[in-house]
This record gives structure tokens, C-alpha cells and sequence, in this order.
């Protein structure tokens, strides 16, 4: 049952879609945009795409296992399984975000499979847009326990986050 007040709730929608559009705007300007000059290449980063993918990875288990936990109706063990779901997630968004700071561009791809690769990296891109409010919007009305919604914005995004998830070490795995 929520107990939050209609103005309370309205505020932290307002939050959670500010952030989103703040966070999908400063991402697609570190991998589009310039860069200062003498960043590229001032850190080394090489490491980070096996990171990122690895993150990728440990979220989608982690998916799953809050989902296992959800249908045993363990119902603290879910929630604690999702925060680090979303933590991992965060790390993921962190680490990219540095991985395109210090590198300009997005890594072109080079094997045979060019529109299955392609049609993977669009929908994985609009997805990821996509993910993060509903991330935000699922874990909020999950926090308040407003379980009716919830559980209707879940069965939403919990495959979208999982398809972000999977597609992540797909992508990194045709390009490495």
C-alpha cells in the first residue's frame, strides 16, 4: 500500500524523470560530443569494456535471481537482490561514462554480421534510454510499496532491463 501524499509522489516522478533525461543527455554528449583537449587517451580505459560487460552480466543474474525470489514471495530478499541489481547497473553507468570520457567514439565493429550486430546496437541503445526511468519508476513504487503498481511496471521492465543486460555482453563479445 502507498502511503505517499499525491503532491510527495508527484515530486519524486518529477525526480525520476529529470535524472533520466539528464543522465541519457550528458551520456549521448560524452560519446557524441568533443572532448577537452588532452583527455583522449589520459587514462588508460582499455580495461573497462570486459568491466562493463562483466557488470552486465552479474545484473542479469541478478535479475534473475530477484525474479526466483519474487515468485518464493521472499519479498525482502527480492528487494535486496534488486538494489544490487540496480547498483551494479549504476557501476555499469559509471564506468562507462568513464570509458567514453577518456575514449572518443564508440568502437566500430568489424566481423561479418554487420546488421545483426546493428539491429543488436540500436535496440540495446533505445532500450538502455528507456531502462532508465522505468529502473527508477519499478524501484520507487517497489520502495513505497504501492505493490499494485509496481508489480504492473515490473512485468515491463524486467524483460527490457534483462534484454539491456543480455544484449550489453552480446555487443561486447562482437566487438572483442
Amino acid at each position: 500500500m502507498n502511503h505517499l501524499s499525491s503532491e510527495t509522489e508527484g515530486f519524486w516522478l518529477r525526480i525520476i524523470y529529470i535524472v533520466s533525461v539528464l543522465v541519457t543527455a550528458a551520456v549521448a554528449f560524452l560519446i557524441l560530443g568533443p572532448r577537452p583537449h588532452g583527455v583522449e587517451s589520459a587514462l588508460d580505459v582499455s580495461v573497462l569494456p570486459r568491466v562493463n560487460a562483466t557488470l552486465n552480466g552479474v545484473t542479469t543474474v541478478l535479475l534473475v535471481v530477484a525474479f526466483v525470489f519474487i515468485r518464493q514471495r521472499r519479498i525482502e530478499w527480492h528487494r535486496n537482490t534488486m538494489l544490487l541489481a540496480f547498483g551494479t547497473s549504476m557501476l555499469f553507468l559509471i564506468s562507462y561514462v568513464i570509458y567514453h570520457w577518456f575514449k572518443a567514439g564508440p568502437k566500430a565493429y568489424e566481423g561479418e554480421f554487420s546488421e545483426v550486430y546493428f539491429f543488436i546496437l540500436i535496440s540495446h541503445i533505445l532500450l538502455a534510454v528507456a531502462i532508465m526511468p522505468l529502473a527508477l519508476l519499478t524501484l520507487f513504487r517497489g520502495w513505497t510499496m504501492d505493490v499494485e503498481k509496481h508489480r504492473k511496471i515490473a512485468t515491463l521492465t524486467l524483460p527490457l532491463w534483462l534484454y539491456v543486460s543480455v544484449t550489453g555482453v552480446v555487443i561486447f563479445w562482437m566487438l572483442y
